[in-house]
């Protein structure tokens, strides 16, 4: 058995999400670019490239790995480019998106070899959480002033658009593109293509992709683009586990148990957001807090279920631990970084990388 703690990817969970992206881009004519501020594990991208048009990215690092570890097109996008990245993520990208007019006239003439966006806040998303939302009031995320994008379109020929976070309603994001529409439909007449981002849950049970592949379709046709997709979530949703073992038990009003493991250090979002971490099937007589190894106070997995008493030795799958999480591991603590492995198609687990103490003393200084 491998050393826990690991993430374990299962190549056959993410096949079905595969399965549904490569549905929607036949029966939509979208296209689907893997979000790597998402997921950018690369030792699975040999499955992913076949059903997947590229990859968009958020920094020049991201740009890079996605044009030398993906293939096929490259989008390259940041909140803000240095000087000094310009011409690196040029040669990297087959599209480069500005989050503003300011940096498309800086860098307007290094980037001219290559296909220019810009990116277009509506004001509005499906965001419950402030810190997530690109709509929030003073919002630094893209230009929302038609008057002011209608004289610099001779410099782009298309536009990126995200607003959708998390969002598992159709209805919800049929009503913020009909917004879209409404606020630059003069704008979306003059381009040649539109990403609408990421955010959209449309690989989850029950979802109506029939309809959304409809409502794109629609888009397309009426604004005479190319529409673009920009799937990290729903990539890879469900089709990763974080591998722990209990360390210890104790009882302090409720019964915990102490894992190899840390919500800070290894589920990052979870922390943030302030949500649970997910254990299936979550069922059984035998409440436990699965906790964290770190010193911090609130490193708290959450309070689970299970069929069985727990004891020391035991390992528990936490689930859905992809999206969000292997891209922001780190060293808090020290606590041991997860091996990576697969789960190949066949059923064979591999282990692709171990990180060892070298890691951590070279990741300071």
């Amino acid at each position: 058995m491998i050393q826990t703690p690991y993430y374990l990817i299962d190549k056959t969970k993410l096949l079905r999400n595969m399965e549904k992206i490569a549905y929607l881009r036949e029966t939509s004519g979208a296209k689907a670019l893997l979000a790597l501020k998402c997921f950018a594990t690369w030792s699975v991208f040999d499955l992913m490239r076949d059903y997947m048009d590229g990859t968009t990215s958020s920094s020049l690092n991201e740009a890079r790995l996605g044009h030398e570890r993906f293939g096929k097109e490259t989008h390259a996008y940041s909140v803000a480019y240095a000087d000094y990245e310009i011409d690196e993520v040029v040669s990297h990208a087959d599209k480069i998106i500005f989050n503003t007019i300011g940096q498309l006239r800086r860098f307007e003439k290094p980037s001219a070899g290559i296909i220019r966006g810009l990116r277009l806040n509506p004001g509005v998303s499906s965001s419950s959480f402030d810190l997530a939302d690109p709509a929030r009031p003073f919002s630094r995320l893209g230009e929302w002033d038609l008057a002011k994008v209608e004289p610099v379109m001779d410099l782009i020929s298309g536009f990126m658009i995200h607003n959708n976070c998390e969002n598992k309603d159709f209805d919800l994001f049929d009503r913020m593109l009909g917004d879209i529409e409404e606020k630059f439909g003069p704008l979306l007449k003059k381009a040649d293509w539109v990403s609408l981002g990421g955010g959209i849950h449309f690989t989850g049970e029950d979802y109506p992709i029939d309809r959304f592949a409809e409502r794109l379709k629609r888009f397309s046709g009426e604004y005479d683009v190319q529409v673009y997709l920009e799937p990290g979530e729903a990539s890879i949703t469900k089709s990763t586990t974080l591998e722990v073992t209990v360390l210890d038990k104790l009882y302090n009003g409720k019964d915990l148990v102490v894992v190899d493991s840390s919500i800070e250090a290894h589920m990052l979002d979870l922390l943030i957001y302030r949500e649970s971490a997910k254990v299936s099937p979550n069922q059984g007589p035998h409440r436990y807090m699965v906790c964290g190894k770190s010193c911090l106070a609130g490193d708290i997995f959450g309070e689970f279920d299970f069929p069985d008493e727990l004891k020391v030795g035991d390992r528990i799958s936490i689930q859905d631990a992809a999206g969000y999480t292997m891209v922001k591991k780190n060293w808090f603590n020290g606590v041991k970084m997860p091996a990576i492995a697969i789960r190949e198609l066949d059923g064979s687990i591999r282990t692709v990388r171990e990180f060892s103490y070298t890691d951590y003393e070279q990741s300071l200084s």
